[in-house]
């Protein structure tokens, strides 16, 4: 409601074997964030120079890049340089706050990014969501984002980190 988006996706979630339910449910989430009709899933952990999800142009430029965990510090400048926007989804915890600490002063002069940490208690509850086949709804109303299921509905709150100037 926040962005006047009302679309629906059919989505095919390749999870890589290393992947965790916690992590592609975030994935998941920071899509239904940015939801649009170019919004894709990329190929982000067997690609080392893909993020997670990306948004491109007609002309394939990259308007919107979108990374799950805890990137280093050259990745982000790296996205930053591509595209017009960057979004990263930081989780874990006490984990994700040593990672923004130590890597918040040499990223503090991108004016594209955004650093969003969510609470281990909702990335666990929303890692309780997956299931093989699911059928879910987002929605964001007032800057708050309900993600639901059929049987169970979590509101999502997060941190944001840092935001675009």
């Amino acid at each position: 409601m926040d962005r006047h988006y009302y679309g629906s996706h059919a989505l095919t979630i390749a999870r890589h074997p290393s992947e965790t339910d916690e992590r592609m449910m975030v994935r998941l989430l920071a899509f239904a964030r940015h939801a649009h009709e170019h919004l894709a899933f990329a190929r982000g952990l067997s690609e080392a120079d893909e993020p997670d999800a990306w948004q491109k142009d007609l002309t394939g430029a990259i308007e919107q890049w979108i990374d799950v965990g805890l990137p280093d510090e050259k990745c982000i400048l790296k996205a930053s340089g591509r595209s017009k926007q960057v979004a990263i989804y930081a989780y874990g915890g006490r984990g994700a706050t040593l990672w923004w600490n130590t890597i918040s002063p040499k990223l503090a002069r991108l004016k594209n990014l955004t650093v969003i940490n969510l609470p281990p208690a909702t990335t666990q509850a929303l890692a309780r969501l997956a299931q093989r086949n699911m059928q879910l709804g987002c929605t964001i109303e007032d800057g708050v984002v309900w993600l639901s299921s059929d049987t169970e509905r979590i509101q999502v709150p997060f941190d944001v980190l840092q935001a675009p100037a």
